[in-house]
């Protein structure tokens, strides 16, 4: 399960890929980051896979600081819920 956030609020766009496989993480993690054209592959990458994309200014912002590969931080799974409830939900 993928999902990518991101965040316009200012010119440089920022885009994060987060993922969670239940067999095999105790909880989601980041598995990539970028601005500016970085952040916009991002974007392509997840509009070709048909992987949904949802804006959160905020959450990008905390997990824009966050190291590659590592677990989603307790402080932010109430938001990642949300956000993987409603995948769950797209994806049927």
């Amino acid at each position: 399960m993928n999902y990518y956030t991101k965040n316009n609020r200012d010119k440089a766009q920022t885009a994060i890929a987060v993922g969670y496989d239940p067999l095999q993480d105790v909880a989601p993690r980041i598995l990539a980051t970028g601005k500016g054209s970085i952040a916009e592959k991002i974007l392509e990458i997840a509009s070709q896979e048909n992987i949904p994309v949802h804006q959160d200014e905020q959450l990008a912002e905390i997990l824009s600081l966050l190291e590659l590969n590592r677990l989603i931080p307790i402080e932010a799974y109430a938001a990642i819920a949300k956000i993987l409830t409603h995948i769950y939900r797209y994806k049927g």
